[in-house]
């Protein structure tokens, strides 16, 4: 479950350059800061945003959303060139969340609605927490081979779902990623190193909770995979698992609360929010 909608492929019709209008964006909002003489401190000063977020954007590792663009232009001196992109990129964002298969919307409408989400990953980085390059070396690599349509479809998918933390109020969000998972540099060096840099950004923010089960642990209750765990707005927390393909929402009340149990304790033998951090700063600094 390295991100839920990435088995099935699409028409190639479906695909467009979401994810490329992305990337695009954040590269011209960083020339347009350089050009202005501005650091990325003094830019998140200016705009009453973090600078992780700025970073974020023009690493392509999040998506500008449009009251962003609006806000930046003037700053920036960009002359209406950002403004102009905020309806295409409202556009693209709306498109992609419709986009996902028919197997895969009942779980990514949840998602988009959810008051509260809890992820257990035992293969790969969570979707959500994913970079471009990590997310592109996932598809690019899983067996029957996507083509290069599919491939871009699927990474303009994932990295438009990563809109929910730019929410406010955004959903409670925890997530248990195994320690092997973080030993894998899937996609290279490189790639891997901006994902644990991403993984440290997500780590610090207030409205995450991010943990790392380490691999010395002798007892370990989550041996049948991973799942999770999402509370609809105004009804009862579901259960999601997804195995080659085969998703399954669960909705039997004994069976979800069987799967919270599950995490319950997971949590409970992971490494604390703080010594998780740790950790992956750590595995920084060794690479």
């Amino acid at each position: 479950m390295s991100g839920n909608e990435e088995e099935r492929p699409e028409r190639p019709s479906e695909v467009d350059g979401t994810a490329h209008l992305f990337r695009a964006l954040g590269k011209i909002i960083k020339v347009l800061r350089r050009n202005a003489g501005l650091s990325q401190a003094e830019l998140a000063a200016l705009t009453h945003c973090s600078e992780d977020l700025i970073s974020s954007i023009e690493r392509g590792v999040r998506v500008p959303q449009p009251d962003f663009l609006l806000l930046v232009d003037p700053v920036l001196g960009a002359g209406g060139v950002l403004t102009a992109a905020a309806d295409d990129v409202r556009e693209a964002v709306s498109r992609a969340r419709v986009r996902h298969p028919d197997w895969f919307r009942s779980f990514a409408k949840a998602e988009a609605e959810a008051v509260a989400l809890h992820y257990y990953e035992v293969q790969a980085v969570p979707g959500l927490l994913q970079t471009p390059a990590y997310a592109e070396a996932v598809f690019r690599h899983r067996r029957p081979l996507y083509d290069e349509e599919t491939i871009g479809k699927r990474l303009a998918d994932r990295l438009a779902r990563q809109v929910i933390f730019e929410k406010w109020p955004g959903p409670t969000l925890s997530f248990v990623i195994e320690e092997a998972v973080l030993r894998r540099p899937l996609g290279g060096w490189d790639a891997f190193r901006e994902q644990l840099r991403r993984l440290s950004e997500v780590a610090r923010l207030r409205t995450v909770h991010l943990q790392i089960m380490p691999t010395e642990r002798e007892e370990h209750p989550g041996m049948e995979g991973a799942f999770t765990l999402l509370t609809p707005k105004g009804r009862r927390e579901v259960a999601y698992t997804e195995s080659y393909g085969h998703a399954r929402l669960v909705t039997d009340p004994e069976e979800v609360r069987m799967y919270n149990e599950r995490y319950g304790i997971i949590r409970a033998q992971a490494l604390t929010p703080r010594e998780s951090l740790e950790r992956i700063e750590k595995m920084l600094g060794e690479l």
